[in-house]
């Protein structure tokens, strides 16, 4: 499975973390990622501390990392 950039595998997910300017740009920024996780049907795990946002995306139900992640990672990126 090809990890897509900046984001870092570990046993059965993916993480990344992004940095902002502010709280209301981080903010604006998950805004944007909830949008298209709802529209994939794949939501992340985050979290949000001021200008940070850590992201780690795994499948539940399918007991570790699918094609669901890396689409929805790679939508992500698109997303900065």
């Amino acid at each position: 499975m090809n990890i897509p950039e900046g984001w870092t595998r570990s046993d059965d997910t993916i993480t990344r973390s992004f940095k902002f300017g502010n709280f209301s740009e981080a903010w604006g920024f998950m805004s944007r990622v909830a949008l298209v996780a709802e529209t994939q049907g794949h939501h992340p795990e985050w979290s949000n501390v001021w200008n940070k946002v850590d992201i780690t995306l795994t499948t539940h139900d399918a007991g570790g990392l699918t094609d669901k992640d890396i689409d929805l990672a790679r939508a992500i990126n698109e997303l900065t």
